[in-house]
């Protein structure tokens, strides 16, 4: 008879059986895969960011070695890779999530589904954009033109939907034996394939593209502006002050763990607010007057994205500190100069943060705590107000001395929130390995 006690389970535990059965979801499992295939064109984008921005930037330090134009020159290679890279991201998405959901379903055509995606996606793309001359005021509409704001970090969401449905409906369509065409006699294989799927093809690209007609016919907008809109107008009624402006960052952050850019939700309700707060502080400092503002631009920079969104810098330092996966380690070696200057795309998607059940949360509640912890010192005056807009690439610690016009207390407390944060981050990252170390094993048995 066994006399032991049932082993009462932490909530850590509960968590852990959670997060397990999230990442066997398929579509989660699809999303991970596809996100660690794209992720060496997101370190090299890092990279890339980082030297265009802080070394050849026509202002920066770089300016009194070398001329300002020569300099100016140099971006532009910079830019090339960026063009192939970040502002292209969604269209490899795209190409991965479709590639990664025929393996999980064990579908044969790849190439098929991959090309009805990606049809199916530029279907519901209006190749049409506004752009402005250089020294005009008002803007002309370009046609045939893919804009990169669908293609890049904006356009990922829509891109993730587009690519999940497409592909789930062609497969389920090509498996119907009424849909296919079969043909005999001494043909070539591919060409028996595509009459295979001919049908299928042909039915899910035109349902997306009535879906766009309709989007287009009905409300005149596209999937991307939708989606936008969806997010933006239940929030717009939010205020931008303490809890106004923790709820929309708070969303922002958590729409972008989810692979939507996060400027999507704070660049519309948030950015326009907390700039012209910006600029009246500063105007109040360079009088000498009292500083009438707390949350900035500067502030939410300086204190809410400490290497990037999701102050991702303690995740970087913890898994230095503590971590034990190799994996991680050999994303962070290579994410680390980035995040040092707030570039966090490489360990956003390269561990990946995306669409990973544990990590998201300390992604979430990170951002929280530095702000509100920056908020009330501010507010009782342990540490001065935010005056000066620095770039967003300035690596902490000089950040907050530099933004608050050389107070040292505010880079004590950026350290000090720092450290809190790489605490908060931490047993998440470790049951994070314990769930990947079940997998492992799990996979080594099957």
């Amino acid at each position: 008879m066994n006399t032991e006690a049932p082993t009462k389970r932490k909530f850590s535990d509960y968590l852990l059986i959670i997060a397990q059965k999230l990442s066997e979801q398929i579509y989660l499992k699809t999303l991970r895969d596809s996100f660690a295939t794209t992720m060496p064109f997101m370190v090299l984008a890092g990279f890339v960011t980082l030297l265009v921005v802080v070394v050849l930037e026509p202002t920066g330090f770089m300016s009194n070695i070398i001329d300002p134009a020569t300099l100016t020159t140099m971006q532009s290679w910079g830019q090339s890779i960026t063009n192939g890279t970040l502002n292209v991201m969604t269209i490899m998405l795209i190409i991965a999530i479709s590639y990664n959901l025929c393996k999980h379903r064990k579908y044969e055509n790849v190439i098929a589904a991959i090309l009805t995606s990606f049809s199916t996606f530029i279907v519901m793309t209006p190749l049409v954009t506004m752009f402005t001359p250089e020294g005009m005021d008002k803007a002309f509409e370009v046609t045939n033109v893919i804009p990169v704001t669908h293609t890049g970090s904006m356009g990922l969401f829509t891109g993730i939907i587009i690519s999940l449905f497409a592909t789930e409906l062609f497969i389920k369509l090509s498996r119907v034996k009424k849909m296919q065409i079969n043909l005999t006699g001494n043909i070539p294989p591919a060409v028996i394939q595509s009459f295979n799927v001919l049908i299928p093809i042909m039915t899910t690209v035109a349902i997306f593209a009535t879906i766009a007609f309709a989007l287009d016919q009905l409300f005149g907008m596209d999937m991307n502006e939708l989606i936008s809109t969806m997010i933006s107008k239940p929030l717009s009624h939010l205020t931008t002050g303490l809890l106004g402006f923790l709820t929309i960052t708070t969303v922002g952050n958590l729409f972008f763990a989810f692979g939507i850019h996060h400027s999507v939700i704070t660049g519309a309700l948030l950015d326009p607010f907390l700039i012209q707060n910006m600029q009246e502080n500063t105007l109040a400092y360079a009088n000498n007057q009292e500083i009438p503002h707390i949350i900035t631009i500067a502030f939410r920079d300086t204190f809410g994205n400490m290497g990037g969104a999701g102050s991702t810098i303690a995740l970087v330092i913890a898994i230095y500190v503590f971590g034990k996966r190799q994996d991680y380690k050999d994303i962070t070696k290579l994410s680390t100069a980035p995040s040092i200057f707030n570039i966090n795309e490489p360990i956003i998607f390269g561990l990946p943060v995306v669409f990973n059940p544990l990590l998201i949360i300390p992604f979430i509640i990170v951002p929280i705590f530095s702000l509100t912890t920056a908020y009330f010192a501010t507010a009782v005056g342990l540490i001065d107000h935010v005056v000066v807009q620095v770039p967003w690439t300035v690596p902490p610690i000089i950040s907050a001395f530099l933004a608050t016009g050389g107070d040292w207390k505010a880079a004590v407390l950026q350290m000090m929130i720092i450290a809190v944060a790489v605490f908060i981050y931490l047993p998440f990252l470790k049951m994070d390995e314990r769930l990947s170390a079940k997998a492992n094993k799990g996979d080594k048995a099957a």
